[in-house]
């Protein structure tokens, strides 16, 4: 064999090492995701799909945290191994956790993973585009869609005002108020036409509080042509002062 033989040889790839790979992804993966599968099972496939590194083995490791076991201290230890193998992923578990994100009933550890892997702005980017695939009929589990617009509450980007401002129209309730509250977080004046907007057009006490709580702490001024419609619309605890500021009575 010759030099150039010996070289060629080594940068041969084996036709059926990805085939073997994925098999073996997917069997593991299975016994991680199997809430019956006895605990060390299952903590050894966790293990072994964590030393992959991989987007395919990212994706199974996900799939660990869609249901919860006894003891709690075993549920937890078996997540947080499963969370250490998905953020050694790093680049390579984005997209995967992009795609859990989109049919999870509960996003709390995949936004936790997707905040260690990337920096601030880009989380925020990422979030708002997972916002941007939701719309504000109604849905049955509204937990996702609020943990998404809870979770910009904590940040300040001109993008997040404009993504979540529709969502003060949303069919839920529970949506519309922590919608008012992260807008609100951005503290842009900017906000006003559709917080009145809102406010007009809310039958919920709770949301109309908290529109009229937010107004008055920062002391916007409603304009003139719609101060008749807002003192109608406030709850009875709030007023219009004479420059048309929001105001405790």
């Amino acid at each position: 064999m010759g030099l150039f033989d010996i070289f060629k040889s080594k940068g041969k790839t084996d036709p059926q090492a990805a085939p073997v790979a994925d098999k073996n992804v997917a069997r593991l993966g299975k016994v991680a995701a199997d809430k019956h599968a006895q605990n060390y099972d299952r903590i050894e496939a966790i293990e072994s799909l964590a030393r992959l590194g991989t987007s395919e083995a990212a994706a199974a490791l996900l799939r660990r945290f869609t249901f919860h076991i006894d003891p709690s201290i075993t549920d937890q230890e078996e997540k947080d191994a499963a969370a250490r193998g998905i953020q050694a992923a790093g680049e390579s578990a984005i997209e995967p956790i992009r795609a859990f994100c989109i049919k999870a009933e509960s996003l709390t550890w995949p936004l936790k993973l997707l905040k260690e892997i990337v920096p601030s702005d880009r989380y925020v980017q990422e979030i708002i585009q997972l916002l941007d695939r939701l719309d504000t009929e109604y849905t049955r589990n509204i937990d996702p869609k609020a943990q998404l617009i809870s979770e910009l509450e904590h940040y300040s980007q001109p993008a997040i005002r404009p993504a979540v401002e529709r969502f003060l129209d949303d069919a839920g309730e529970g949506i519309r108020f922590v919608a008012v509250t992260t807008v609100f977080a951005q503290e842009d004046i900017a906000s006003l036409p559709a917080l009145l907007k809102a406010l007009l057009a809310e039958e919920s006490l709770r949301v109309k509080m908290r529109i009229a709580e937010g107004l008055a702490a920062r002391r916007w001024t409603v304009p003139p042509e719609l101060w008749d419609q807002v003192r109608q619309a406030v709850p009875p605890q709030f007023g219009l002062d004479a420059e048309g500021h929001v105001k405790r009575r």
